[in-house]
């Protein structure tokens, strides 16, 4: 062969090595999203739902907090073990919860948002369980030393489940200030679906930042258990954190105030960070601040505003290489490194914040100056981009590091129920001692496929090692995987890539009767559900609800009847009827006239009731 065919050989193996690369990273960013949350439906405690859709799962943890006589079934596993840790499991709420905030049209748009919502009320729902008194917060359900040493699957546990609090005698500002803003996202993210759940939510949200600011302390100092595994580095940031969130779901000036007020005290503008996590919530304050300044909406504020802006393109320059040597340190691969120990949750958590801020600058044409050049909107999406691309499968490497996506992905993960095969399986116990002998050590491949689990990550060399026991690398944590979903569906949204798989929702979302202006199809009337006060008398919290009732049609309404279902408490403004659960209006009122209203209130712990029409003239 002469050499100008060998060149010829040579262009032709080039060109179909290029267009082999280029077909390998057509990534679909939908599936892995749907995958994603799937992790969250394999990480469940307590009571399973009948759509559950991860079916190697059962229920456990039903006795949860019954030792401490409070009810704290429900919530999630945080990683491979059985632990449920606060700290981590609010974080990861509130980056579901700004998911739906700023995605809400592409979340829709995927077919994703009943899944999404589902995955965080799961967590909601605990937290508010959790949280029994307007300064007590239940922390931690299980001891994570006795946990670890065990080896079995969830609905086998044996390990003690003892539950930890928050109180005024032990705070904790950093967890009580994640749960706040968990809350304060959460109730953005339901609002336009359920009214009553979203001020219930931010209920919460607005007596745990009081509790978390009056009371304060690190919560490691309080529950010692936590600081083996997820030890604070402080709770300023929290602090600041859950006042934002709280403007954001609020717009009472109060909580702006404190922001700024707090700024230089907190170190909302005195630290430049490289970091973005469950312990490290500066930079996601400074962007979220930055946005309520590109807002337009600073006002007074503005100077102060302009100082958390100039932290927010710190840390973006410093992702991008662009921050004069201060910057984040990278793999040869190209991936965020900060620690040894499951280093993917704060690559997944940085390329969130910058896919969200450079929405925010884009929106505005802001172009950023930094240190080494200017960085366009569109090269902080792409950096952002960079950091997905790697997790599924563009890494020296060639592995997804997102368990079911793609064709090369881990098989060994270090998880407790991948690794043992299931209940409708193995119908007998594995007790503690057994799932090591038989199930930890075993080289074969986990029997449950643990879809959307992102597990640690390489090295700071992108070395992997799929090892069981390598926890370091192969533990997949909630923390790290929910910052994902907005990553993915901002990405997918983008892309222009038809969807490969077809999502089953896991739960409806729509305006259920009862909530805000909800109206049933061919209804002349609507319902506006508010909660108006809430306390506290022992073990049980009341709220007291508001219902407003509107005519909408054009017409007069007369003897107009309603069905009140699941209530457990006292109402006033309506008059009862014979039949159970039907109330009319008062005598007083004959007639609701066209855009006229009527209010009734109820007082009852626990959920709403269900409110809708019976019959009408």
């Amino acid at each position: 062969m002469g050499i100008s065919s060998k060149l010829q050989l040579i262009s032709v193996l080039l060109v179909g090595l290029l267009a082999l690369e280029a077909v390998s990273y057509n990534f679909d960013y939908g599936n892995a999203m749907d995958k994603t949350l799937l992790f969250f439906e394999a990480q469940r405690s307590g009571k399973l739902p009948p759509n559950q859709r991860v079916k190697w799962r059962g229920d456990s943890g039903l006795k949860d907090g019954f030792l401490q006589g409070v009810n704290l079934v429900g919530g999630y596993y945080d990683a491979g073990d059985h632990v449920k840790f606060g700290l981590p499991m609010a974080y990861s709420l509130t980056m579901l919860g700004w998911s739906v905030v700023d995605y809400r049209k592409e979340i829709a748009d995927v077919n994703q948002m009943g899944n999404t919502l589902a995955a965080i009320k799961w967590g909601t729902d605990y937290f508010i369980k959790a949280h029994t008194q307007p300064n007590v917060l239940w922390a931690q359900v299980g001891d994570g030393d006795s946990d670890h040493y065990c080896w079995e699957r969830a609905e086998d546990m044996t390990t003690p489940r003892t539950a930890y609090k928050l109180d005024p005698s032990h705070p904790g500002s950093d967890l009580a200030g994640e749960a706040a803003a968990a809350f304060a996202a959460a109730s953005l993210a339901f609002k336009p679906y359920d009214s009553s759940y979203s001020n219930l939510l931010l209920v919460h949200a607005k007596q745990l930042f009081s509790f978390a600011d009056t009371f304060r302390g690190l919560y490691d100092d309080s529950i010692t258990n936590a600081q083996a595994f997820y030890t604070s580095s402080g709770y300023s940031d929290e602090l600041l954190w859950a006042a934002a969130w709280l403007y954001r779901a609020t717009y009472d000036e109060y909580y702006l105030k404190y922001v700024v007020d707090n700024a230089v005290s907190l170190g909302g503008t005195g630290w430049a960070v490289r970091e973005f996590s469950w312990d490290n919530k500066y930079a996601g304050v400074q962007i979220l601040l930055t946005k309520i300044l590109l807002d337009g909406a600073g006002g007074s504020y503005t100077p102060t505003l302009k100082q958390y802006q100039a932290k927010a393109d710190y840390f973006t320059c410093a992702c991008l290489q662009k921050n004069d040597g201060y910057n984040v340190a990278l793999t040869p691969g190209g991936l965020i490194y900060v620690r040894e120990w499951n280093n993917l949750q704060y690559a997944s958590s940085a390329a969130f914040l910058l896919a969200m801020y450079s929405d925010y600058l884009s929106e505005k044409k802001i172009v950023l100056q930094c240190p080494e050049g200017q960085v366009q909107p569109s090269d902080v999406l792409s950096f952002a981009k960079s950091q997905a691309d790697y997790i599924l499968g563009k890494n020296p490497k060639a592995i997804s590091y997102l368990v079911g996506y793609g064709q090369n992905y881990p098989i060994h993960v270090h998880h407790r129920g991948a690794s043992i095969a299931p209940i409708s399986v193995l119908h007998t116990a594995v007790s503690c001692i057994e799932g090591f002998e038989t199930w930890y050590r075993r080289p074969q491949a986990n029997p449950n496929i643990i879809h959307g689990a992102l597990l640690g990550g390489p090295s700071k060399t992108d070395d992997f090692s799929d090892d069981r026991s390598n926890y370091e690398q192969t533990e997949p944590t909630l923390s790290g995987s929910a910052p994902l979903i907005g990553l993915f569906v901002k990405l997918q949204s983008l892309s222009g890539y038809r969807a490969s798989y077809h999502p089953q929702p896991s739960t409806p979302y729509y305006k259920a009767p009862g909530s805000s202006n909800y109206k049933a199809p061919g209804a002349p009337v609507t319902f506006l559900h508010s909660i108006i006060s809430t306390w506290t008398i022992g073990p049980t919290t009341y709220y007291k609800h508001r219902v407003v009732v509107k005519n909408t049609s054009q017409k007069p309404i007369t003897n107009l009847k309603l069905i009140i279902e699941n209530l457990s408490g006292s109402l006033w403004g309506l008059s009862p009827c014979p039949e159970k659960n039907i109330y009319e209006l008062p005598q007083w009122i004959k007639i609701l006239k066209p855009g006229s209203e009527l209010t009734f209130v109820y007082v009852q712990g626990g959920a709403q009731a269900k409110v809708s029409i019976k019959s009408y003239h």
